[in-house]
């Protein structure tokens, strides 16, 4: 496979792909969102710096189906071609929120891999710790507010 830099592939898929979600504004002033449901997208937005589509170096981190959370990292290397191969698997320690957040900056920033991603990787790690530990039944659900006097 012909190497393709990363500029390239954004520009050809920005506009029309798949994983692009629109969202119109209610007034023109408010514009128009786009989300993304790529995986490798740690914002779910569709920009190029959080792109997994169009970047050669990503990483995400989400949900397992039993609760847990994995750090999932894209690996820039001859693989490329080979989509099983071509990312790591690091699964993120669920009891104790500081271990996990260090097991991601081990494994990413300190290492100096996509360092503009950590402010949003940790963001994501609050969100997923958060959720398991709902789904598990540690944490209450918080009810949502139904108005004034509708108690």
């Amino acid at each position: 496979m012909v190497f393709c830099p990363d500029a390239l592939v954004w520009e050809l898929t920005k506009n029309n792909n798949s994983f692009l979600k629109k969202k119109n504004g209610s007034t023109k002033r408010s514009g128009v969102i786009e989300f993304s449901t790529e995986k490798g997208n740690i914002k779910s937005l569709n920009q190029f710096k959080y792109s997994g589509i169009a970047n050669s170096k990503t990483y995400d981190i989400v949900c397992t189906d039993d609760n847990k959370a994995e750090l999932i990292i894209k690996t820039a290397s001859k693989a490329a071609t080979q989509p099983k191969k071509a990312k790591a698997v690091i699964p993120v320690r669920r009891s104790d929120f500081r271990r996990g957040e260090k097991a991601i900056r081990k494994n990413t920033s300190d290492v100096y891999y996509r360092r503009d991603l950590e402010a949003a990787a940790l963001g994501k790690w609050t969100k997923v710790y958060q959720a398991n530990k709902r789904a598990k039944g540690v944490k209450k659900v918080v009810p949502c507010k139904k108005g004034r006097g509708n108690n």
